[in-house]
């Protein structure tokens, strides 16, 4: 386990909770004391702060979880060893492993997955390596058919760039804090309604410790995933929900998932983006306690 970071214990706040699940002190906050755990998953770059406007809510009918995903927010930002055998930590499939222990650790048998973005991507994997562990899942604007689970390095640029690491991190580190604000208001529809300071908060999460390096690592482990020829596998109750103005997933992505996943409802949000959660917290409530309550029902 890797030693407590400095910045964990001074940034902490006094309802933070930290737990140690496959190499990583993950930080993670908690509401409810419902017999269901409803785990929420956020996209890149961003934090468990994601979910600030939807956790209290939430809580009312569940025991709600979030947690700051590998590489962003209070967890821990392990560096593989070098030499260290494959898969990297960062993997989407390791993410999916420490999805499914984290469960357990928490003192439940399953759980409702609620992912954003990339988070919705990870709540797939981990559906699909350990059913036992998920009731059901509640997808908004996940990655399937487009960027992160997509991606895919030449295998001679990943030699290159594992042969210059501190060139590739100084690089990475530069451009990523160069395009960070621009990118992440993309996620809103109305722009005006993401806040200087709310801007300034989730970029300072994501930047915090070792943290260029570390994504290097999680971009070195990038691969396509092909989700798209698995979702017959998928046999949880789920729920897919998009943004109407979704520009990082396509709305028209968002529905195609929903029609290859077996049984599975869509819900599309009006007047938000890729974000629905943070831009338009009461819709997105709205939209997915229908599919929740029976879900709920149906775990009493």
């Amino acid at each position: 386990m890797a030693t407590i970071e400095r910045y964990q214990t001074q940034l902490a706040d006094p309802d933070s909770q930290f737990i140690a699940v496959n190499g990583f002190r993950l930080h993670y906050k908690r509401q409810g004391s419902g017999a269901t755990l409803l785990l929420l998953l956020h996209g890149s770059f961003l934090s468990l702060k994601s979910w600030s406007q939807v956790i209290a809510p939430l809580a009312q009918h569940a025991t709600v979880v979030a947690i700051d995903r590998p590489t962003c927010g209070l967890t821990s930002r392990p560096l593989p060893p070098k030499g260290a055998p494959e898969p990297s930590p960062y993997s989407a499939e390791a993410q999916g492993d420490l999805i499914a222990a984290l469960i357990p650790a928490l003192g439940f048998e399953r759980a409702i997955l609620v992912g954003s973005s990339t988070g919705g991507t990870i709540a797939l994997l981990t559906a699909l390596r350990h059913r036992e562990r998920v009731q059901s899942l509640i997808l908004v604007d996940t990655v399937v058919y487009s960027g992160y689970a997509t991606s895919q390095v030449p295998a001679p640029v990943l030699a290159l760039m594992r042969g210059l690491k501190p060139l590739f991190t100084r690089l990475m580190g530069f451009l990523i804090n160069r395009l960070y604000e621009k990118a992440i208001r993309k996620f809103w529809h109305r722009q005006e309604r993401l806040s200087d300071a709310t801007l300034a908060e989730f970029k300072r999460d994501f930047m915090r410790g070792q943290w260029d390096k570390v994504f290097l690592e999680l971009f070195l482990a990038t691969h396509r995933l092909h989700l798209d020829t698995q979702l017959d596998r998928i046999t949880q109750p789920t729920l897919v929900v998009t943004g109407e103005h979704d520009r990082g997933v396509k709305p028209s992505e968002s529905a195609q998932l929903a029609q290859a996943i077996t049984g599975a409802e869509l819900q599309v949000i009006a007047d938000a983006g890729h974000l629905p959660q943070e831009e338009r917290p009461e819709a997105f409530l709205a939209a997915i306690e229908p599919f929740l309550m029976r879900q709920l029902a149906a775990s009493a």
